[in-house]
């Protein structure tokens, strides 16, 4: 049989680079895209002995599916890499789905990635790797980066002690995924790559079609995988949680008109409300107890302050005083200046308040804060 040019090309570097006589042992999760593709042929590039590593999340279409599974076992066998399915269906119902549906039902709009990275995949991911034994590292495709310590002593941060290990953001900005990743461990930054973190997302393309991965022209997933699996996040939530009939109210007092659920709303939203109003309205708060979604104009949606629960310091000890941090709210929002005071609640530890030097608009409940000095990321944690 004739080989095509992208058989070619996988075969000169990988006859080229399995030449190394001592190699280090890795497992790359691998989601069937061409992100994490491309970080186990880097791998495999620079003489990595590299298994691939597949998380069995949902049955159906999408990345984190049947779909990617298929891809995944592909690119192993054109790499001549050993490849691995975990079915973590069970866990991934309890830790993101149940979670997801349960922060909804509160009238939270949450995060499900993070949950996803915390519970779920790097811990997946990090117990293979331990119980394989002769494997000493993991990675993934996110765009993200890892130093040592050291590389923050040029920063002017004496009241910060930083760990061993410090999670950086991607050097391209526009696709820095840092954000998702607040909750992982020391642990896991111990032992984790980021083969993309330097790189561009145009790069990216271009190294996997260099090296000819049959996911180099592969279209990126714009969604999250819940999105992908049920056609959008309106389904996700009308198939987990029932409807309940509630009023929309000015904060005036004035009942403007009804809905089928607190679940169907984020703060800050504009689009979809349903109501007469002379001027733009956008959803301010969402009472759970008394099922009302309360709107007012935008220029009441501005907070001064917010308080941060369940906070995970990545890169540094947790302060015993207040710092001064960049805080990110949002996943595509600018990070702004603010102080974190830690506050004393024995009933609910880990838990800060966060003051903006400027009001922010539409701060939202059940989002991640997350906490950066420059590009080190210090820690995060969920807006109450």
């Amino acid at each position: 049989m004739l080989k095509t040019q992208k058989d070619k090309k996988l075969e000169n570097y990988l006859s080229t680079n399995n030449k190394t006589k001592k190699k280090k042992n890795i497992i790359v999760g691998l989601s069937g895209g061409v992100d994490s593709s491309l970080s186990a042929a880097l791998l495999v590039e620079r003489g990595w002995n590299v298994e691939g590593l597949t998380l069995w999340l949902m049955k159906g279409q999408g990345s984190c599916c049947s779909e990617g599974l298929v891809d995944a076992a592909g690119l192993c066998e054109d790499l001549g890499i050993n490849h691995k399915i975990i079915d973590s269906r069970e866990i991934f119902e309890r830790e993101v789905i149940k979670k997801t549906t349960e922060s909804y039902e509160k009238g939270f709009t949450p995060l499900p990635c993070s949950m996803c990275n915390k519970n779920v995949k790097f811990e997946e991911m990090l117990n293979y790797a331990i119980n394989k034994k002769d494997f000493t590292h993991i990675a993934t495709g996110h765009y993200a980066r890892i130093k040592k310590s050291t590389y923050a002593e040029k920063l002017d941060c004496k009241s910060l002690v930083f760990k061993d290990f410090l999670l950086l953001r991607g050097a391209d900005q526009n696709k820095d995924q840092s954000y998702f990743l607040y909750s992982i461990s020391q642990e896991v930054l111990s032992r984790l790559k980021f083969p993309l973190g330097e790189m561009k997302k145009e790069e990216t393309r271009k190294e996997a079609l260099r090296l000819g991965l049959r996911t180099a022209q592969k279209p990126e997933s714009q969604d999250l995988c819940l999105v992908e699996h049920y056609g959008s996040m309106q389904k996700f939530i009308d198939k987990h949680i029932e409807p309940k009939e509630g009023e929309i109210v000015h904060v005036n007092g004035k009942v403007l008109g009804n809905h089928n659920g607190i679940q169907h709303f984020t703060i800050g939203q504009r689009k979809g409300l349903g109501i007469a109003w002379p001027d733009p309205l956008y959803v301010k708060s969402l009472d759970r107890v008394k099922n009302i979604v309360y709107v007012a104009d935008k220029s009441d949606l501005l907070n001064k302050e917010a308080i941060i629960s369940k906070v995970n310091w990545v890169s540094i000890e947790e302060p015993k005083q207040e710092i001064e941090v960049e805080a990110q709210i949002r996943y595509r929002s600018h990070p702004v200046k603010g102080t974190l005071i830690p506050l004393k609640n024995l009933d609910n530890p880990k838990t800060f308040k966060l003051i903006f030097d400027e009001s922010q608009n539409s701060v939202t409940p059940g989002q991640a804060a997350v906490f950066y000095k420059g590009e080190i990321l210090l820690g995060g944690g969920l807006i109450n």
